[in-house]
């Protein structure tokens, strides 16, 4: 008797599958979405950095015990509350929201020696704005010297981050950007929204595409081994839909392209590098199997129950990818220390282009 046909897809298991891995279930019980390329332990440094959504991942950790960096930390006369309006504490730097790759590449160039940091500064009723972070200080620093003093700390504090840390992650937001025409310098927000003078003649709208992305992405892992051969990189991507687009295109279908383009820039990078993953909170927010129920009424914000849901994703497939870490959080008793979502908004400096809305 003649052994019975087979092909590739025969002996996949079900997770390969639609029907069984996605129709059949409820939304909530869909797992398996993730095979983690290394482990995040407890004792080991992360530090995270990026568009918004990065903070959940920061409150996440802490709250069941992590190792997360702040190397930057608030001075101790602040209190908890003027320590956030002063945007420290958000990242693990005070860079504030690090929405491209290519501002990536800025912070870690000028911290790492690869280039220059800008000159110019804005002013504003006398005050002075830092264009790579103008909403950092509220209202504004008192002096230029005060400005330069600031970033040179945010710099240091970025080496430091790199230097120490096992793990990075980093969670990529916008295609979207303006910059300097003349100098190249990228913005952390189009001039004339939240400081600074808008000038069509010196600054330039720039939609960034695949390859663009993808280039910077690279020159960035290479400062990154260049400053810790061992660091580990965390791609992953925000499911915050953009608050306005300086595209001619409506703000729904410039938000599938932006994230569109993240996604398969962070697909691939994971592809190609050993030390580079891409975990999949942007698909468990968005995609049309979870029936948009992790969004806010609004459409756009995303709910402590989606953020909690994404988090109990990433430690389940840790989990179960590597049973030791399991073993050791039961142990310990921390995994549901605090819960992982807080009711409190993220900092997110591009909602400020709602006012002009």
């Amino acid at each position: 008797m003649s052994e019975r046909p087979t092909n590739p897809y025969a002996n996949l298991p079900e997770t390969a599958f639609w029907k069984s891995a996605v129709a059949a279930c409820n939304p909530l019980e869909i797992s398996g979405l993730w095979r983690p390329k290394f482990p995040v332990p407890r004792r080991h440094k992360v530090i995270t950095a990026g568009s918004c959504f990065a903070q959940h991942f920061s409150r996440a950790l802490v709250a069941r015990g992590h190792n997360w960096l702040d190397a930057e930390p608030a001075p101790k006369l602040l209190s908890e509350d003027q320590a956030r309006d002063y945007n420290y504490g958000i990242f693990s730097f005070r860079t504030g929201n690090i929405y491209t790759a290519r501002m990536l590449r800025q912070w870690l160039g000028y911290a790492f020696g690869e280039a220059e940091a800008p000159e110019e500064i804005w002013k504003n009723e006398g005050r002075v704005m830092d264009p790579l972070r103008p909403a950092i200080e509220p209202g504004g620093f008192a002096s230029e010297a005060e400005l330069l003093a600031s970033r040179d700390a945010v710099l240091a504090a970025i080496r430091n981050a790199i230097t120490q840390a096992d793990i990075f992650v980093f969670t990529m937001g916008l295609t979207e950007s303006w910059r300097n025409r003349e100098t190249g310098l990228e913005y952390a927000l189009c001039p004339g929204t939240v400081g600074g003078q808008f000038d069509k003649d010196q600054h330039v709208f720039v939609n960034q595409g695949f390859s663009t992305i993808r280039r910077d992405m690279r020159a960035c892992l290479e400062i990154l081994r260049a400053a810790n051969p061992g660091l580990r990189v965390l791609l992953t991507v925000s499911p915050v839909p953009l608050t306005a687009t300086a595209t001619d295109k409506h703000v729904l279908t410039a938000t599938s392209y932006s994230k569109s383009v993240l996604r398969a820039v962070a697909g691939e990078l994971a592809d190609d590098h050993d030390d580079v993953d891409y975990f999949p909170s942007y698909e468990i927010i968005t995609h049309p199997a979870y029936r948009g129920m992790f969004y806010a009424p609004n459409q756009r914000s995303v709910v402590p129950q989606g953020v909690n849901h994404v988090m109990e994703s990433f430690f389940a497939c840790q989990h179960a990818a590597f049973p030791r870490l399991a073993r050791q959080a039961a142990k310990s008793g921390a995994k549901r220390q605090g819960g992982s979502a807080s009711s409190r908004a993220v900092k997110c400096e591009e909602e400020f282009l709602d006012a002009f809305g």
